[in-house]
């Protein structure tokens, strides 16, 4: 398998890439590819976390790669950098797609906590906004589903709990509101989250998937009964405490996998 580390243009921004190289005999030369988004509260990536979750998919066929996305620290307010960062992934991998034997019709970004909204909102505005401000076509852009796991999706729904926090978001939550910018470019959805997450509501995926459900974009939601925030792969691989291993919860990998099948062309 051959890591690749790219910074991107003009960011502080950084794709980590775990490439399988096709097997000759195999009728497949090209493979799917999955962009782990982290969480991190905008404040860290956990790299590792990010790593582990690359590589299960890796480990089921896909060319897997990680996003360390611009942070608090590098710019406040934040307002849509990271969602352009992921833009300029999304190109990357279409420029490199040969070189990395990546069909470039089985994208999916995969984000998580913070990086679900990252991914969230790459969903609302990866036709407009994004292609606007990266000058690109969207047809670059665009991917064929996208993966949210116990995300934020929007300010006003329990994650951040303070105005101050917000404000470091973004000078207008409601642009980074995902839910309230949903439209018939949005691609098919996948989402899971467990019940009584105390940190990011379960509102927050409900909400997402109305939307969706209103704009008739085709989506999958598992709510699980229990769980912590942060659960990676609900198993004892990533469980930061105890409670974290949960075995349950941890299907939502393998009906993700069933997910992506189904959406394939």
């Amino acid at each position: 398998m051959q890591v690749i580390q790219q910074k991107l243009a003009g960011s502080t921004a950084q794709l980590t890439g775990f490439l399988h190289q096709p097997d000759e005999n195999a009728h497949q030369t090209t493979l799917p590819a999955i962009i782990i988004v982290p969480g991190g509260s905008y404040t860290h990536i956990p790299t590792g976390q990010a790593e582990t979750l690359a590589m299960a998919f890796a480990g089921h066929g896909y060319q897997a790669f990680y996003l360390e996305y611009t942070l608090l620290g590098d710019q406040t307010p934040l307002e849509l950098a990271p969602v352009l960062d992921l833009g300029q992934a999304m190109q990357l991998i279409h420029e490199k797609a040969d070189a990395w034997h990546i069909d470039t019709d089985q994208v999916t970004p995969a984000g998580f906590s913070v990086g679900g909204h990252v991914v969230a909102l790459y969903n609302d505005y990866w036709s407009t906004k994004v292609a606007d401000q990266l000058a690109v076509t969207p047809a670059t852009l665009r991917p064929q589903q996208v993966i949210l796991g116990y995300p934020v999706i929007s300010p006003n729904l329990g994650f951040p709990k303070d105005a101050a926090t917000v404000a470091t978001w973004s000078g207008t939550p409601d642009l980074i509101a995902a839910e309230k910018h949903v439209s018939a470019d949005n691609r098919p959805t996948f989402i899971w989250v467990t019940a009584d997450d105390p940190i990011v509501p379960a509102t927050n995926s409900l909400a997402y998937a109305t939307a969706l459900a209103q704009a008739k974009i085709p989506y999958e939601l598992h709510v699980f009964n229990h769980g912590p925030h942060g659960l990676a792969l609900a198993n004892e691989q990533t469980a930061w405490k105890a409670d974290a291993n949960q075995p349950h919860a941890a299907h939502w990998l393998t009906l993700a996998l069933e997910w992506l099948r189904t959406n394939q062309i």
